[in-house]
């Protein structure tokens, strides 16, 4: 019996009435860019997130370039993220002519470190992008009274949390802007690409609004140059069919990862994630563990097709196009060794008891 890392076709086969339902009105509205379905979708997401704005874009990449673009990330700036991340936490900042400045993570909630962010801290630096990773939230508060005490911003890349919690607060919530992906493999994923930024600031949701279509404000009329990114009615149709099942699915994740920690604590060689004792809700966009045994271990998995994947094989600092900053391995000792051990496993909603215990039961052979 294989197991797949990821099936969408099980998600689409429960909902496919529904989304059939969704994506024919739009398409009998002939509304495909910034319709109606874009603006309910806003709506219901800031409500979600408990902020008082949205902003629909085209990516999640884009949330985040559009957030540090409003607030006036430019040349000559240094924004601090962590060492390890999806490319786009870190390529933002390039592509804005800024310089990302990268910080070691926590051994245990692999996110950030806020502990090191003081002295990475320079009179450059504009803003701080803490990645809640895997699902789980970094530890704010402790970054949010740093940026405070230095006037810098801050992004949340909650690409991998939405509807995650931090001491009962949704995540995207309490930076600055808080940017959201909608890739498919997400907790809630679109039919493509897609994005949202949330924000309890005024003045940021109309720079974002202004900077998703162009600058314009109102239409033709240009205040600054912007970008293309508007979220497609398609996408936004999609995302509110899922929307209300979000929590639900969730839910579920959480329910295989127990079964996953359960199974896995009396094998020394794999390390299940842990849960931050601030995090009150972790959603497990992905499952990962960690093991020194992690090549045999993968190959074992691969000879009996259940799916994993390495997220993510090499840090910011060891990668090509940022050989340019100076790091050295040195700096990153956290983050050196857990990108050597990290795998993760299907945590999926829709993986079966039996799919799971297959996969449990390979594990355990594979790291004896």
């Amino acid at each position: 019996m294989a197991v797949p890392l990821l099936d969408l076709k099980r998600q689409y086969a429960y909902l496919k009435e529904e989304m059939d339902a969704a994506i024919s009105e739009v398409f009998e509205s002939e509304l495909f860019i910034l319709g109606p379905q874009v603006s309910e979708l806003e709506q219901k997401i800031a409500e979600y997130c408990h902020t008082k704005y949205a902003v629909a874009v085209a990516s999640g990449s884009d949330a985040l370039l559009l957030s540090l673009r409003a607030c006036d990330v430019g040349p000559g700036d240094e924004v601090i993220t962590s060492d390890f991340s999806f490319f786009a936490s870190a390529g933002v900042v390039s592509h804005l002519g800024a310089s990302p400045v990268f910080v070691d993570i926590e051994p245990d909630s692999y996110n950030i470190n806020p502990e090191l962010l003081e002295k990475a801290i320079t009179p450059k630096t504009k803003a701080i992008v803490p990645v809640h990773l895997f699902g789980q939230m970094a530890d704010m508060d402790p970054i949010m009274q740093i940026a405070k005490m230095h006037n810098l911003k801050v992004v949340e890349d909650a690409a991998q949390s939405i509807g995650a919690e931090y001491k009962s607060n949704l995540s995207g919530s309490i930076g600055d802007l808080g940017c959201f992906s909608f890739f498919p493999s997400k907790n809630l994923g679109g039919s493509g690409d897609g994005g949202m930024i949330v924000t309890n600031s005024q003045e940021l949701y109309e720079k974002c609004k202004m900077l998703r279509s162009h600058g314009e404000k109102p239409k033709y009329y240009h205040r600054i140059v912007g970008y293309n990114s508007r979220l497609d009615s398609l996408q936004a149709a999609t995302l509110l069919v899922k929307l209300p099942y979000l929590r639900k699915w969730s839910e579920k994740r959480i329910e295989h990862a127990r079964r996953y920690d359960e199974a896995f604590k009396d094998v020394q060689a794999v390390t299940t994630p842990k849960v931050m004792d601030y995090n009150t809700f972790h959603i497990y966009n992905q499952y990962t563990l960690a093991s020194p045994k992690r090549k045999k271990i993968m190959v074992g998995l691969k000879d009996a097709e259940i799916g994993h994947a390495i997220y993510y094989p090499v840090p910011f600092h060891k990668q090509d196009c940022f050989a340019d900053l100076g790091y050295k391995p040195e700096d990153f000792e956290v983050t050196n060794e857990v990108t050597e051990q990290v795998f993760s496993i299907p945590v999926y909603p829709e993986l079966t008891d039996d799919e799971q215990a297959r996969v449990i039961e390979t594990i355990k052979k594979l790291a004896s």
